[in-house]
């Protein structure tokens, strides 16, 4: 194998600053609206070209996902398939994101690995026919493709950009990882939620998630950080994961939230981002590479 050597690329996570339930469609799938609010943290994926046209991932200490139900091995042969393209990659994942917190780390490794593969192997894919690979991979895969904040609808990938305030995130990683299809099914989830427009849509407005009853009902180790973190701010829920949040002004405040947490939980302090730090690193290396 030529030795093309490493890569490092960022992938952000995200939390949704709402989520809502408003419908459910004939095909089972439920209506949705919420705000993805990228962050200045998260994963980072290394990848190393192969003229063998072989895919593999390197075992990282810390990444237990088994290679055949990796999402990050997946995106790249779905790329692979879709232009038949000879080329070939190892991939290496760094793990900063919780699994199953609902910051869209899988999500947004497989992001990655679809903006970079376009981009190491020469393939000028549009971003639009990316977003559509990235959908079927999973639902919240588009938003980190695209790389902007942004309010949506539908099952999460009708998208429209939106610009959000700066602002300071405390996570809490609750460790507890929540099954998304048990939640769907639950006979407690409220699916006929008011629709909320989004040109009267004010960030901060609104920080609620429909499955924050069903979760703190069935998780006492999620409820419990909703408990003792109330009287630093509004405690919320991301995605349908297990990961909670609160937002700051400042990044003291939330520094001294952090502080105020029960012993035993995963936490980060961590800044709101205008865009995907990927789209930044993209944008030099293609810069690098013309001149």
């Amino acid at each position: 194998m030529t030795d093309f050597g490493w890569s490092s690329w960022p992938a952000p996570a995200k939390i949704n600053l709402f989520l809502r339930i408003t419908g459910r469609r004939s095909d089972g799938y439920h209506c949705l609206q919420t705000v993805f609010q990228l962050l200045d943290w998260g994963d980072t994926v290394r990848l190393r070209m192969r003229m063998d046209g072989r895919i593999s991932r390197l075992e990282v200490p810390g990444y237990d996902v088994p290679e055949a139900l990796d999402i990050t091995v997946r995106a790249a042969k779905a790329l692979k398939t879709a232009t038949d393209c000879p080329l070939g990659v190892e991939i290496a994942i760094d793990k900063q994101i919780p699994l199953g917190g609902g910051f869209g780390g899988g999500s947004s490794d497989a992001a990655t690995v679809l903006l970079v593969l376009n981009h190491l192997w020469g393939l000028n894919m549009p971003e639009a026919r990316l977003a559509e690979i990235g959908l079927t991979l999973g639902a919240d895969v588009p938003v980190f493709v695209h790389g902007q904040n942004a309010w949506a609808e539908g099952v999460g990938e009708q998208l429209t950009p939106i610009q959000l305030p700066q602002a300071w995130f405390l996570l809490v990683d609750s460790g507890v990882h929540v099954p998304t299809a048990e939640l769907f099914q639950s006979s407690q989830l409220t699916r006929d939620q008011k629709l909320v427009k989004i040109a009267g849509y004010v960030s901060g407005s609104l920080l609620d998630n429909a499955f924050e009853p069903v979760v703190r009902a069935l998780q006492p180790r999620i409820d419990s950080v909703f408990t003792a973190m109330a009287g630093f701010g509004k405690v919320a829920l991301t995605g349908t994961g297990g990961g909670c949040f609160l937002r700051f002004d400042s990044k003291e405040a939330a520094l001294e939230a952090q502080a105020g947490l029960p012993e035993g939980y995963r936490s980060w302090v961590v800044s709101s981002a205008p865009e995907s730090a990927l789209l930044q690193a993209l944008r030099s290396a293609r810069h690098e590479s013309i001149t």
